[in-house]
């Protein structure tokens, strides 16, 4: 007989583990304490309360939850403030109101999508969302037309919101808490177990190149995920500033790692004729070196296995006799990948004990493409427009519904790919469809038969709660938790002046289900720009950045922050094509490279710069930048090879040559053949 496997869904809500049930007991914890604060405050609203609490849920290590908390609530204040003031401007002037409205939510929307943090993101969400319950619900009151009825409305959403954010963070803190230390410690040991998986992949002569890519691809996510996660272990206490550093040091170091590594396999692949014995051992020593680092069960084991690996690396370089300018050159390269590699360790160590002489380093810059944001904004500001245009057309109060949540998550979906939107989105319309009726029927049947008294409130909602939190509680069920929760809190409302019509629950369900339908079809029609035009002006943005590298103080630390995101967008859109050759993620991955050629070059010649050199040096960077995107083209570009030799000849008449310069020639000799062997790969696709 064949196995049965379970729905991801019904496994998740008929065998949850012990976490998962800590997770939803909080999280009803958390609403059933945002509901009775609401409620004692006779705020107008309380559900509003509860729906800022379930978002919250998402996430909930305590720093996360702080540093979404204070997004929440910063983004509510701003959005608070732009309601009133559109409203001070056109009050009369409903049409205006709307506009300036869709206007606002469209920015929000686009200025989202210049941040990666999920909790950036829902702070633009927030901000967008409390503008538009200001003004709808003014507009929709004919009786609140004087200022002071403004701002109190105003007061009240942000009031609200920021009840529910504040008691989630507090149960948060106090019960059963889950760090974000924990989980970076976690993300970090799995990403440099990665990375040294893949340092060996790419010495091993016999690995092939999807088993590489699958490898660099994984290290990309975790590192995004690591990077997104150290801004907010600097919420937890007095040792969360250190840690937050150490992270961003790791991912940086990495970034490096990743560089080099690149250097390093792809040399002997496409050039094996020009290998030496000696070379060829010395990888070898560095694959078996890097599979004990790998093996190692702690850090002071793996830490000693480095620094011996880093002895080895320079007994072979002292041995090195009658080498080539390149090999010379590429055994410097190994010594600096195993700098960088005791670096990684130090900063893991430093993410549990202080470590004082770690040095900052950049965070992974989000990629920011106006275009992307454009796109971002426009789509959302239709979403809106159409609710919007059925408002002002009907006068149901349902439409309330459907102008504000397609909003929220039309803001917090936007940066996934069409592929992962879709089926997020279909989940999420599942979750309507199930809390229409469960609202209905709590809602109407029981809820309106009960004394409406707090008690009844928590006794009646905490089952059909603790049912879409255990959902909510994983990444692959969570749109059906979301899609529950918050659509069933919206159709009960449950406050001090519940009405129990059943009129106005079956309006407000069925504006709900109608926007997150529109929202759906919204997305379908107006998807994300094409693979191929993001993948271009993806190089482009390197290309420039590789121009601007001689402005830098701290250069590889900059350009590794800038090269993080940029790398996992070009792998993204390679693995959405279907294609197996995964040339685009080679081609970032060789800008990533020149990158660190060209900052190194300028260490060795930092004591041979004069006016004439470094006349020559911006000269031979525009070249690099250009050739760069011209091998990306398919077509060769002779000028490097005679900027390379101008600058040379430049550098030499500045000064004697010396320990520093003299793999100078080497290293232009490696980026010619880079070019070179990249052009011919993109002639022939």
């Amino acid at each position: 007989m064949a196995d049965l496997t379970l729905h991801p869904l019904l496994a998740q809500l008929l065998t949850p583990n012990m976490r998962t049930v800590i997770f939803a007991l909080k999280g009803v914890i958390s609403m059933a304490l945002a509901l009775f604060v609401s409620m004692y405050l006779e705020l107008d609203r309380p559900y509003w309360a509860i729906v800022s609490a379930v978002f919250l849920q998402i996430r909930p290590e305590s720093g996360l939850v702080i540093e979404k908390a204070l997004c929440q609530i910063s983004g509510s204040v701003v959005g608070g403030g732009v309601g009133i003031l559109i409203l001070a401007f056109f009050m009369p002037y409903p049409l205006l109101a709307l506009a300036s409205l869709t206007l606002w939510i469209g920015l929000n929307s686009a200025a989202s999508a210049m941040v990666h943090n999920t909790n950036f993101i829902y702070a633009f969400a927030m901000s967008g969302m409390t503008a538009g319950l200001v003004i709808i619900m003014v507009m929709a009151d004919p009786s609140a037309v004087d200022g002071r009825a403004v701002f109190d409305i105003a007061q009240s959403r942000i009031s609200e919101i920021t009840v529910g954010a504040l008691c989630a963070m507090l149960v948060s803190q106090l019960l059963w808490p889950v760090t974000v230390k924990d989980s970076l410690r976690n993300h970090s040991r799995n990403v440099i177990n990665e990375t040294l998986e893949y340092l060996s992949l790419e010495l091993d002569p016999d690995s092939t190149h999807e088993q590489r890519h699958q490898h660099a691809d994984q290290i990309l996510e975790t590192l995004v995920i690591l990077n997104d996660d150290s801004s907010a272990v600097a919420y937890e206490g007095p040792e969360g500033p250190g840690r937050s550093r150490a992270a961003n040091l790791l991912c940086n170091k990495v970034m490096s790692l990743l560089a080099v590594t690149q250097i390093m396999g792809r040399f002997p692949r496409n050039h094996p004729n020009l290998v030496s014995p000696a070379f060829s051992k010395l990888l070898a020593d560095m694959r078996s070196h890097f599979i004990r680092i790998a093996e190692a069960n702690s850090f002071d084991e793996s830490y000693r296995q480095a620094q011996a690996l880093r002895r080895a690396l320079l007994e072979h370089k002292a041995a090195y006799v009658d080498e080539s300018a390149i090999v010379t050159r590429l055994s410097q390269t190994a010594v600096e990948l195993v700098a960088d590699l005791v670096m990684v360790l130090r900063a893991y160590n430093a993410l549990e004990n202080r470590d004082q002489t770690l040095l900052k380093a950049s965070r992974l810059k989000t990629h920011r493409d106006p275009l992307i944001g454009a796109v971002n904004g426009f789509r959302t500001a239709v979403v809106f427009m159409i609710g919007a245009g059925i408002w002002l057309s009907t006068g149901s109060s349902a439409a309330i519904m459907l102008m504000i949540m397609p909003v929220v998550f039309s803001v917090v979906f936007a940066r996934f790919s069409l592929a992962v939107l879709t089926v997020m989105l279909r989940h999420l319309l599942l979750g309507v469809v199930v809390a229409v009726p469960v609202a209905l029927f709590f809602g109407l049947g029981l809820l309106s038969k009960s004394s409406g008294d707090f008690e009844m409130l928590v006794l009646v909602l905490a089952g059909p709660y603790f049912l879409g939190l255990l959902a909510l509680a994983e990444r692959p069920t969570l749109p059906y938790g979301l899609g529950f929760c918050v659509p069933f809190t919206l159709i009960v409302q449950p406050g001090n002046h519940m009405t129990f019509s059943t009129d106005v629950a079956t309006s407000n369900a069925l504006g709900l289900f109608v926007g997150m339908s529109i929202l759906y079809w919204v997305f379908k029609l107006i998807t994300p720009l094409d693979g191929q035009v993001m993948q271009r002006r993806l190089l482009e943005a390197t290309a420039r950045d590789l121009t601007a590298i001689d402005s830098q103080r701290w250069p590889e630390s900059w350009f590794n922050g800038r090269m993080g995101e940029r790398l996992l967008r070009l792998a993204n859109y390679d693995q959405g094509s279907g294609n197996p050759s995964r040339v685009m993620t080679d081609l970032g991955f060789t800008g990533l490279n020149i990158g660190h050629m060209s900052i190194r070059l300028r260490r060795r010649i930092k004591n041979h710069r004069n006016a004439a050199v470094d006349v020559k040096l911006a000269e031979w960077q525009q070249v690099l930048a250009d050739t760069y995107l011209m091998s990306a083209r398919g077509n060769m570009n002779s000028r490097f090879r005679e900027a390379s030799a101008r600058l040379l000849r430049a550098i030499y008449d500045a000064k004697e040559p010396d320990a520093q310069t003299a793999t100078i020639e080497g290293m232009f000799e490696r980026m010619a053949l880079t070019f070179e062997r990249t052009a011919r790969t993109f002639h022939q696709v």
